[in-house]
Order: structure tokens, then sequence, then C-alpha cells
């Protein structure tokens, strides 16, 4: 018997007390019962979230009869016996009050969520199609309100939509329905049009902002990337869902559209034409995010198909999947003319102090980073400096380094653009999942270049990528600076209101050798008290080599430590273009960074 597709309604159960109410409809039940389960982790965060933990009540019932639900785990539920004849109801609160692009907010002025985070999914039926009416709140307060999400409307659907009723949608799975987040309230709606797609863009937020002017701008990022894969984008309309607020950051990837979070000081300020640092930084972002549409979204750890949202999911290949992504999203900002080669080699050379800042990158490979993403880059502590590297930033170099390596030894003829074009072609449009270390071969075939050295190296192991080497052929020098003076004495600080504590101790610096630890409160030095706005003022008037007495508290007891005030680091690094470069030199850049309207 054909199986009919499963409904869900989702309405504000209230929204002062951040709750929505989920109905789940089960057509023709099976009589031995049925399994219900919720996610634990969502694609593109990979961490368990424990969603079920936001389910405040559940009941089931079949018409008027309560149908019990036995809880077999943390995520998990079975009904018992039902009669095949009626449908089952499943309703539950759900509490949403997590601000962020990963899990569901509410309040009486937005309301925000992942499928992942609201929709129970039925064993045995997570391919049938699923439906959602999502109802408009009833009030005065909340007339204005309307819905931003890339879910198709359903047409003929089992059950027209109510009155009052945002609409029905249709998902053709489970995976399909919690990749479609959901934005609904008073929120700006910006539209533009990239390679013949339509975009749009819900700024959720009370702000003030340059909206053509950052239609325009995407519009010149999202054009570069479809055409970048040939020119057909693989979806019929894209969404960027904004939420902008006093301070926030972050991004979450689905295969139509992107969740942000961001300052509204990101945005670009009304009137004005240059790009500063923060709006520089939101672009790199929506980059980021859409990039993702086809490296991790279809291009795919095999390990990845399917996606098994009950479990952690074991990949060594988040360098490729973000650290990749990581290296075009700012690429992309260069090459559509958003930003100059000048900007980009900054932008560059501060993701490589920031790497070779800390030693966890000595410890941990970045391919052992992608694999124990799930315990340690998502729950990062105050020693994480000293035992882990991120597969962001150090996949963004490794990617940088192997560009930099084809690009020289094939004189500019193949690069890793040619990589990707492989593994859309070859792999995502065929269905196929990128096996465990198959990189070095899928490159070969794409470029003829073997790197398998490079990414034993620089992978596998824990070896740097060497920049100065790499970035000769393109006419690029780096040279490397000290960093502040609290890189002397190896610590990070933070405020915490008047307080001065210690964020992190870093391995081989005067401070860890003194016996300080993270945590500590810092209260003087050489009997001066310490604050968050004199500390580098004191510590200017020594000379390195000095030693001085460091008072602090550790928990409510006060202990004392003698400090050597030692030499700063190497934190720092600039990249600067050889003046007067040869043409063929200048070329090989070009066609890597892209021509600058200028030249």
């Amino acid at each position: 018997m054909k199986q009919l597709p499963l409904r869900y309604t989702v309405e504000i159960a209230n929204a002062a007390a951040h709750l929505f109410r989920v109905t789940l409809s089960v057509p023709q039940p099976d009589a031995d019962g049925i399994r219900l389960s919720l996610p634990t982790w969502l694609p593109g965060s990979y961490m368990i979230r424990e969603f079920a933990k936001n389910i405040v009540t559940l009941n089931a019932r079949q018409g008027a009869r309560k149908v019990p639900l036995q809880k077999q785990d943390k995520q998990t539920w079975h009904t018992g016996k039902l009669s095949a004849d009626a449908p089952l109801e499943v309703v539950a609160e759900i509490y949403a009050w997590d601000l962020s692009v990963r899990c569901a907010h509410l309040d009486q002025t937005h309301g925000f969520f992942n499928g992942t985070q609201m929709f129970l999914s039925v064993a045995g039926r997570e391919h049938v199609p699923h439906e959602v009416e999502l109802i408009k709140p009833a009030g005065e307060d909340f007339g204005d309100w309307r819905v931003a999400t890339t879910l198709p409307s359903a047409r003929g659907a089992a059950r027209a939509a109510r009155p009052g009723s945002f609409g029905v949608y249709r998902a053709e799975d489970y995976d399909d329905l919690v990749d479609h987040p959901v934005e609904m309230g008073t929120f700006k709606l910006l539209k533009f049009t990239a390679a013949g797609v339509p975009h749009q863009v819900a700024v959720t937020g009370r702000t003030r902002f340059d909206e053509k002017r950052l239609c325009a701008d995407l519009a010149k990022i999202c054009e570069w990337q479809i055409n970048f894969f040939g020119g057909v984008a693989p979806f019929k309309r894209y969404l960027f869902l904004v939420m902008a607020v006093g301070e926030g950051y972050g991004g979450l990837e689905h295969r139509a559209s992107t969740a942000l979070l961001c300052s509204r000081n990101d945005l670009p300020v009304p009137g004005t034409t240059s790009i500063d640092e923060r709006y520089r930084g939101f672009l790199g972002l929506c980059s980021h995010e859409y990039f993702h549409s086809w490296n991790v979204k279809r291009i795919k750890p095999a390990r990845f198909l399917p996606y098994r949202l009950s479990e952690e999911g074991y990949t060594s290949l988040l360098w490729v999947f973000e650290g990749f992504t990581s290296y075009y999203d700012d690429l992309f900002l260069v090459r559509s003319g958003l930003i100059s080669q000048a900007d980009y080699l900054g932008m560059l050379a501060k993701t490589i102090a920031g790497v070779e800042r800390h030693s966890g990158r000595t410890r941990q490979s970045v391919a052992e980073s992608s694999f124990d993403a799930w315990i340690k880059y998502y729950r990062q502590d105050e020693n994480s400096p000293n035992a882990i590297v991120s597969y962001y930033t150090k996949g963004s170099l490794v990617a940088a380094g192997l560009d930099l390596t084809i690009r020289a030894v094939t004189h500019g003829r193949r690069s890793l653009d040619d990589v990707m074009l492989h593994l859309w072609n070859d792999y995502a449009l065929a269905g196929k999942g990128v096996a465990e270390g198959e990189v070095p071969a899928i490159i070969k075939a794409a470029t003829g270049v073997d790197v398998s050295r490079e990414i034993a190296a620089w992978v596998e192991g824990t070896n740097d990528v060497p920049f100065e080497k790499l970035l000769k052929p393109f006419g690029i020098t780096l040279e490397r600076k000290r960093g502040g003076l609290l890189s002397g004495l190896g610590i990070k600080t933070r405020a915490e209101g008047n307080a001065l504590k210690l964020a992190n101790v870093l391995d081989g610096g005067s401070a860890q050798r003194a016996g300080l630890s993270a945590g500590d409160e810092l209260v003087a030095i050489d009997g001066l008290r310490v604050t968050a706005g004199n500390l580098e003022t004191i510590l200017i008037r020594y000379d390195k080599g000095n030693t001085f007495e460091m008072t602090c508290f550790r928990r409510d007891e006060l202990m004392t430590a003698k400090v050597r005030f030692e030499v700063p680091r190497m934190q720092e690094c600039s990249l600067m273009r050889i003046p007067r470069a040869s043409a063929a030199i200048n070329k090989l850049r070009d066609d890597w960074l892209g021509r600058e309207a200028t030249d």
C-alpha cells in the first residue's frame, strides 16, 4: 500500500514563553505501532546538541483515545499497538530560546527554527513526502507577520490550508524537510538576481543599512560562484536569512538557503562606498555559506551519504569541506572585484598568523581535527590553543598551499579550481561521495599534479604550509613580526566586570613556567593594581628579561608568582607584492586572484 505524506502543523503556543506547538499527523499508522525520534545534531554543525531536551510536553492521540508514548532513549519514543484505521496525532510543545543559526528562537518580535529541532521523524517513513502548514498567530501584535523559507508551496495538498494560515509547504522526504529553515516576523525582504536565479535576503532586527548596496555586492559574489561551477545553479531560488543583533556572528548552510547571525554594525552603512573590516567580514560569511551550496551540501564525504542524525558522522575530511570553503569565500571577494589584491593578502596574512600563533597545530593534524570535531573543536576550553588546530583556518591554508603548488607546477594551466569542478561533475552530479584518503588521487586526476607528499605533511602531519616558498613564484613576500606585549608572557586575558582573568595560558610561555593557570584573576604586578585598561601600560615599563611579581586569585586563594617578561613572540605577519615584478609573475598572480580594475 502506498504510504501517504506525513503532515506537520506549526503554531505559536505562547510567544512570551517561547513555545512552539508542532502537531504531527501520521495517516494509516502500523498496527504494531510507530517509532518517533528527533535528531541529535544538524548538518553543518558537528556537535551533538540533543534537540529533544527542548521538548516540554509530548502527547499522542488516535481520535478520542490517548496513546501512551514509551520513551526508549534520550530522543526516541514508541507508541505501542495502534489502530490502522485512524490517523495518529502527536503534539509537541517545544521551547525555543536559542538565538543562533543552529536551533530555534521565538518571542513577540519573530520566530525562527531549523527543522531538526521541530519535526519528529517516523521510522520507515523518512522517504515519503512531508507537508508542513505554518499557522499565522492571532492578534494585532502579529498582524504584519509573514514567512521566509525555501520550502516549496504544496500544490494539491491533501488538506487545504486553514484561514489565517501562512500556507502549506511540501518536502520530498525528511532530509529535505529539515534542510529549509523558517523565519517568521516583520523582516525586511530584499531581492536580486544572479546568473538568472532569483535571490532574496530577509533581514530581521532593528537596523538601518544600505539595502541596494548589499544586494549589488551579494549579486557579484553569487554570480561568480554560479559561473565558477559551470553557470547553472543547483537551486531554483536562494534565500539569505539574516538575524541582525547587537553583537553576534555565525552561519549555517542549507541546500537552497543559509541562516546568518551578525551584528547590525556589520551591514553596509548608508551613504558609504568603502568596504570596512566589519562589512567585509559579513560578505565573507555570506560567500562562505553560499559556496557550501556546492561544497558539502552536494559534494559530500562518502560518510555523509546518507546523514545519520541520531549519531555522530565521523569523517577526516572536514578540512576539505570547511577548509576549502574558507579558502574560496574570501577569494571570491577579490575575484569579483569587491576588495583589492592587497586587502586579500592582508586577510591571508592574518589567517597564517592566527594558525601559527598557537602550539595546538603541532599536536593535532587537520585530519585529526576533522575527525574529532564532535568532542574538541565544538567543545573548546581554556587549553584548546595548546591542544587543537582548526580545520577551518588550517584547512583554508592547506587549500591555498595546494592551489599555489598546482599553479606553480603547471605554470598556471591547472589549479584548485579544476579540482572543485572535477568534484562537482564527477562526484556531486553522479551522486558519489568522497572517500576517506581519496583526495590526493582526485587532485591528480583533475590536474595531473601529485600532491600526496604535501597532504601527508600538511594534513596527515602537523607541518606548517611553507608560504614563504610557495608565494615566491607569485611575486609575494612574507614578513613575520612580533606580537603585542602579552605574547611576551604567553597569555590571553578577558575582562569579567572589574576583574581581569587569564583566558588562556599558552604552552612554553613564562606565565605557564611560573605556575599561572587559565582562570586566575590578575590582581597586581609588583604591588600595583592591574585592570583591563592598564595591564599593557604597566608592562611597557619593563625591559625584556626583567622578572616581576604577579599577584592573583585562584578561586578564593591569593597567590603570587615570579614571572619573567620575555621578548614578544613572532605572532604577526604581512604579505606584500614585489614591486616591478615580471609580466609572467604578474600574470600568474592575476590568474590566481583576478586582475584588478586599476591594473
